[in-house]
């Protein structure tokens, strides 16, 4: 897999926010019950030595949690971090595949419940969890 590669299901993400507008392109995969992101990993997702930004790890795991629970419901409702907590276990740098791999845990009329691992190629460099508030979307 050469650094310019993207993995097979991986298309433009559909959604656009100016926090990650500097680190595009990004990819999601839809799934029956997940939005998984993904990212080839370049210099602007990078800190001083080089390496991933933990910050941009937190943020494309609670986009993905945030995002794999409006695809469990539907695209119904919205959905608000309440708490996130990232556990970083690795490392990873330029040129690898950077996925966020999310899976909801439970889900109810008010709050969500949503875990994640993020994988750098295949190596597992975090793991994070988080809940949501479920905000209706008017009709």
């Amino acid at each position: 897999m050469t650094s310019l590669d993207i993995p097979e299901g991986f298309e433009p993400h559909f959604r656009k926010s100016p926090l990650t507008d500097t680190w595009e392109p990004i990819y999601s995969r839809k799934t029956d019950k997940a939005v998984i992101m993904g990212l080839r990993l370049a210099t602007p997702h990078t800190n001083s030595r080089g390496l991933i930004h933990g910050g941009l790890i937190a943020a494309l795991a609670d986009g993905g949690m945030g995002y794999s629970c409006a695809q469990a419901t539907g695209w119904r409702s919205s959905f608000v971090t309440i708490s996130l907590a990232v556990d970083f276990t690795g490392s990873a740098g330029i040129g690898q595949w950077l996925a966020v791999e999310s899976e909801v845990i439970r889900t109810g009329g008010t709050i969500c419940f949503a875990q994640c691992l993020v994988r750098a190629d295949d190596a597992v460099i975090a793991r994070a969890n988080a809940t949501f508030r479920v905000v209706k979307k008017d009709a």
